[in-house]
């Protein structure tokens, strides 16, 4: 038997996501998308080098299509909502129909026959549910949670479709102080100029609905506003992973910067191509090994132009991974100690960027980055070894040379 999941994007249906008998499943979009000449972009993946749209996707086994796969979430949190949906973790079409009503961005993925769902107000658990699945999906492998502000400052983790409009990042397992140093990572970017959402540490006591997570490390979560729902309204994004079609587990490999700063360029011009020279200049001086292919995502505000989104998940790895290099290759090196701007420099002629306004945004991030930390990181809520460690690392990058 063929089963099928119907698209959205926004409240219009864009195509279908089929599994066959043998179990592998295709993509293709229906004849009104194809024909649409004001249609809204689903992703850069979908469009081949001359501009034309791809109909479909080929047949794969076991996985989703790239673009679907990376709408599922990583790690712990698709085995956490695998099990409460009684779902295997690997079963990903059988998983999106599950969580298919609160993806990233604005696809939903529906039963044939079914409606969107984008302007439904949630349904409530059968009585007698004692799991209710949590049905919403963040990428990634971090512990994160779809939440609502209360008015009172607290936080609701919503079970049952309702989604929200905040991502708590739970405290890791492994290792101390995660939410405050994202935290303290995101003031300092705000400061020097990267655009990104609003931001607060809580403690967990004021997350009401928090499910049983085991043992964390740490008394606080960081909440972060979503920038995919904006007064209600979903907002297409694609992650760096769906735009190259690349699979969750390959986000670390085959694609480096000077590919994303160059997509970027072409698509976004010169405003685009600061904001993220800007963030991967800042990247490398807090020691942030973790800015994979998931952690750089366009934004669509209007459906159809491509934009950087807000800067996401920056965190310095340093303290925790004293080793630690960068998640993608910039000019064939992932050593951020050994950076400097020679490297930016080459990048440029590689990929074709224009040198001289890459090269002084970096200088300008280095000096305002530098700057403002040792202004500030006695504010940020860091322990002091903690903070020895990133300002270590911050002052022995040679990067403004």
């Amino acid at each position: 038997m063929t089963d099928l999941l119907q698209v959205f994007l926004q409240d219009a249906a864009i195509g279908t996501l089929t599994m066959l008998p043998s179990g592998k499943t295709f993509f293709s979009f229906n004849e009104k998308y194809l024909h649409d000449p004001d249609r809204q972009v689903l992703s850069q993946s979908f469009f081949r080098a001359s501009g034309e749209l791809i109909p479909e996707t080929k047949a794969s086994s076991v996985k989703l299509p790239a673009f679907f796969s990376n709408l599922l979430p990583e790690g712990h949190m698709r085995n956490y909502l695998a099990q409460l949906g009684n779902v295997k973790p690997t079963a990903e079409f059988k998983l999106i129909e599950l969580l298919g009503e609160d993806l990233p961005g604005a696809v939903t993925v529906v039963p044939m026959g079914g409606t969107s769902g984008l302007s439904q107000e949630p349904s409530e658990a059968k009585q007698g549910d004692s799991k209710p699945a949590y049905r919403f999906s963040l990428a990634g492998v971090q512990l994160k949670f779809s939440a609502i502000a209360e008015r009172c400052g607290g936080m609701t983790i919503p079970a049952k479709g309702v989604g929200g409009d905040w991502i708590i990042k739970l405290p890791a397992q492994n290792y101390m102080y995660v939410p405050e140093n994202e935290c303290a990572m995101m003031q300092l970017a705000a400061m020097i100029g990267i655009p990104t959402p609003e931001n607060r540490l809580v403690s967990l006591g004021e997350i009401d609905g928090l499910p049983e997570m085991g043992v964390l490390a740490g008394k606080s979560a960081l909440a972060v506003r979503r920038f995919d729902r904006v007064e209600g309204r979903r907002i297409h994004i694609e992650d760096f992973a769906q735009v190259y079609n690349v699979y969750p587990e390959k986000k670390y490999e085959g694609v480096s910067y000077g590919n994303i700063a160059y997509m970027i360029w072409t698509l976004t011009g010169e405003s685009g191509l600061k904001d993220f020279i800007r963030r991967l200049a800042f990247t490398i001086l807090i020691g942030n090994g973790d800015m994979h292919l998931k952690n750089w995502s366009f934004i669509y505000r209007d459906g159809k132009t491509a934009a950087l989104s807000l800067g996401y998940d920056l965190l310095s790895t340093i303290p925790y991974l004293p080793n630690d290099k960068l998640a993608l290759k910039l000019y064939n090196t992932r050593n951020m100690q050994s950076i400097t701007l020679e490297h930016f420099r080459k990048l440029t002629q590689k990929s074709q960027l224009p040198q001289h306004m890459v090269l002084q945004v970096v200088r300008e991030t280095v000096d305002a980055t530098i700057t403002l930390w040792k202004e500030n990181c006695r504010h940020f809520a860091l322990p002091a070894d903690l903070l020895a460690c990133i300002d270590k690392h911050i002052l022995g990058i040679n990067l403004g040379t």
